[in-house]
C-alpha cells in the first residue's frame, strides 16, 4: 500500500537521525574507532519535513489519497503545507481545515481522466468557505497568463465574493508560499507588479492597458500600437533590401527555424 511506503520512508528517516545523534555524542577517539553513518540526502530531506524545516506541497486528486497522507502526517507529527490540484478536496474540507493544510486547485477542470471524475467547479469556493487558504493554479503555460479569468469562475460557479476570488490568484498563493509579507497584495514595503485593465479585471472583455514591473513601465497599449507600426515599417524596409540584394545575385542564407518551448504538465520534463 502507498500508505506503508510513506511510513517506511519516514521511519527510516527517524532511525537515520538517531544514528547521527549518537555519532555526534561520541568523543574524538571513539569516532576514530567507529564508523560515521552514511550521508543520505533523501533522508535528510525527510528529516527536514519531520522537523518542520521543509514545507510540503503535495499533488493530490481523490479524497482517499488526501485522507491517507493527512493520517500519515498526523501520526508522524508534521503538517502538510499545501495540497495541489486537490480536486476532491470539497469532500474532506473539514478534515483539511482541522489538519491545517492549504489548497491550490484548478478552477473548473473535471472529468478529463478517471481520478477527477468527481471533481466539481465549485471546489475552490467550498474550500474557501471552510476557512482553508485556497488558491487557483494552472498546469498550462497559456492559461497561467489568464488566471484573472480563472478567478472569475469561483464567482460564477461557487458564488464566492469577488474579493475572495481575487485573493485566489494574489494574496492566498503568497500565503501558501509563506511570502505574504513580501508580495500578494498592494501595501507599502511590499514587492508588487501592477496591471492596469481597461475594465473589470475578471471580465473577458477587459484588456491590459499598462503593466509595471519593479516600478517601471514594461508594457503600454498605446506605446505598443506605435511600436507595431514602427516595426512593420522597419520590417518592410529590411525585406525590400534583402529582395534587392537577392535580385542583384548576391549570396543568401537559408532561413533558420526558431525553437520555442511551452511546457505542460503532461511533458516528461515536468515534475511535481
Amino acid at each position: 500500500m502507498l500508505r506503508q511506503v510513506y511510513y517506511d520512508a519516514f521511519i527510516r528517516a527517524k532511525e537515520y537521525d538517531k544514528d547521527w545523534v549518537a555519532w555526534r555524542k561520541l568523543s574524538a577517539s571513539q569516532k576514530k574507532e567507529g564508523k560515521m553513518p552514511r550521508k543520505d540526502l533523501d533522508l535528510d530531506c525527510l528529516l527536514e519535513i519531520l522537523k518542520d524545516e521543509r514545507e510540503i506541497t503535495c499533488h493530490s486528486y481523490r479524497q482517499s489519497e488526501i485522507n491517507m497522507l493527512m493520517q500519515v502526517a498526523d501520526s508522524m507529527g508534521f503538517t502538510l503545507n499545501t495540497f495541489t490540484h486537490i480536486l476532491e478536496g470539497y469532500k474532506v474540507a473539514e478534515k483539511i481545515k482541522a489538519h491545517g493544510a492549504g489548497a491550490s486547485t484548478f478552477s473548473d477542470w473535471w472529468a478529463y481522466k478517471y481520478e477527477v471524475n468527481d471533481a466539481i467547479p465549485h471546489n475552490g469556493a467550498l474550500l474557501n468557505d471552510m476557512g482553508i487558504v485556497t488558491a487557483f493554479n494552472s498546469d498550462d503555460a497559456e492559461m497561467a497568463r489568464r488566471l484573472n479569468q480563472e478567478a472569475a469562475k469561483a464567482v460564477k460557479y461557487g458564488g464566492a465574493s469577488e474579493e475572495d476570488a481575487w485573493k485566489f490568484i494574489t494574496l492566498n498563493p503568497a500565503k501558501l508560499l509563506h511570502i505574504e509579507d513580501k508580495t500578494g497584495s498592494l501595501k507599502k514595503g511590499k514587492d508588487a507588479d501592477l496591471v492596469l485593465w481597461s475594465g473589470h479585471p475578471m471580465s473577458v472583455y477587459s484588456v491590459v492597458e499598462q503593466t509595471y514591473v519593479d516600478g517601471r513601465l514594461y508594457y503600454s497599449l498605446s506605446l505598443d500600437r506605435e511600436n507595431r507600426l514602427r516595426n512593420a515599417k522597419e520590417r518592410n524596409r529590411l525585406t525590400q533590401k534583402m529582395l534587392s540584394e537577392k535580385k542583384a545575385g548576391k549570396k543568401t542564407q537559408k532561413i533558420k527555424k526558431e525553437r520555442s518551448f511551452i511546457f505542460h504538465c503532461d511533458d516528461e520534463s515536468y515534475s511535481f
